[in-house]
């Protein structure tokens, strides 16, 4: 009997204090792959001086001018993404997509001290380039390999030599070293992995084409002076870019009376536009839609908030809890219902549908003193309620 007592006291304290390692060890949510658990090292080709995309915007003119305002340009310097990676402990393995070529970082990866490979040997790099880790995704990330420009066109008229792959006028092969990640670990049981938007695709069915939906089609001389050809838009317009979530986003409603004195709002929203969940990406961001009844006097009576979002529990194990953001083109519908009273008449109702980065909540967490907002509007209503209001009295 003793010995049993023993046991369990020994199990139960085991237990308990592996719980308590849950809770306190670093919060690792993805897998290090093979594929970018090094930086790139990009060797510069005869012709060019830099790996810079200034000196590529020196002939370029158009494409350099649309990646400056692409978060790619942004991908390292971006305020919100310095505070988070700062308060996640400045991991360098965070460097390996946001500044992926080996002369932006200042320090070399000869190897690692642990399997999961979030604690690297490094030693100080002598060819490290502080403007072009400015740069985050430069140009020669996707541009550069094996000494040469990678692009869709032949031509004997670059002052460097080229190297076609017609592959980059559509799929995900060039996307795929940062933006498919995984999180396949015994601790793990994620539905859809931490940035998930590739595995949102496949399990729809459908053949992931990143280049095909961010990099729009034009054609236009690749170099002035040069014979127009058929190329893509180096916008990478996604998340940051309300006009593009806008486009993707379907919203019908319709009104109904039910009984003597209650008014049904129904709203159905689609995503017709983005063949991945909308939205994607990290999991702290979400859409919201907002119901706000107004009286005659212009005081809020009634409000009703929908979020649309992954819900993940990160501790003691991560494991995906509810999943409500839009699926490629399937509605989904929502509710808001109001009845008049004495106290007040309704008079307008708001119908509004935010894109969020992160919470307020999350936000405060990590200390982030938002600069640019952290949330912008996508659509909004407002709807009269008199003469609807009008028709239940009739009733």
């Amino acid at each position: 009997m003793k010995l049993k007592k023993t046991l369990f006291s020994f199990f139960f304290l085991s237990f308990a204090l592996f719980l308590i390692w849950r809770f306190v060890r670093p919060l690792n949510i993805f897998v290090v792959d093979e594929k970018f658990e090094r930086p790139m090292h990009v060797e510069r080709p005869e012709g060019l001086t830099s790996l810079s995309a200034r000196e590529c915007g020196g002939c370029h003119e158009d494409i350099y001018r649309e990646w400056s305002g692409s978060m790619h340009a942004k991908a390292w310097i971006d305020p919100y993404f310095q505070v988070d990676y700062r308060y996640d402990g400045s991991q360098q393995i965070c460097q390996n997509c946001h500044i992926p070529i080996e002369n932006q970082q200042t320090h070399l990866v000869l190897g690692f001290r642990d399997r999961e490979k979030f604690d690297p040997i490094l030693k100080p790099n002598p060819d490290y380039d502080p403007e072009l880790q400015s740069e985050g995704v430069t140009c020669a990330v996707c541009h550069i390999r094996n000494g040469k420009i990678v692009g869709p066109f032949e031509t004997d008229n670059a002052p460097h030599p080229v190297a076609v792959d017609p592959g980059m006028t559509r799929g995900i092969k060039y996307c795929e070293r940062c933006h498919v990640v995984t999180g396949r670990r015994w601790d793990t049981f994620y539905r859809i992995p931490p940035c998930g938007t590739v595995a949102e695709i496949k399990a729809g069915g459908r053949k992931p084409d990143c280049v095909g939906c961010h990099m729009p089609r034009i054609t236009r001389p690749v170099v002035r002076g040069m014979k127009e050809r058929r190329g893509g838009r180096h916008l990478f317009q996604g998340g940051h870019h309300p006009e593009t979530v806008s486009s993707a986003l379907e919203v019908r409603y319709r009104t109904s009376v039910r009984g003597e004195d209650t008014v049904d709002i129904e709203v159905v929203l689609t995503n017709i536009g983005a063949a991945h969940y909308l939205p994607t990406g990290t999991p702290d961001r979400y859409l919201s839609l907002e119901f706000r009844l107004y009286g005659k006097g212009g005081n809020l009576v009634q409000e009703e908030t929908f979020r649309m979002k992954r819900y993940i529990l990160w501790r003691p194990f991560i494991v995906d809890l509810k999943d409500t953001r839009l699926p490629f083109r399937v509605p989904k519908r929502f509710g808001f219902s109001f009845r008049e009273e004495d106290r007040y008449m309704p008079y307008r109702l708001d119908i509004r549908i935010t894109y969020h980065f992160l919470d307020d909540k999350r936000r405060r967490e990590i200390g982030y003193e938002a600069k640019d907002p952290i949330a912008y509007t996508i659509y909004e209503r407002r709807i009269s309620l008199e003469g609807l209001m009008r028709r239940v009295n009739e009733k």
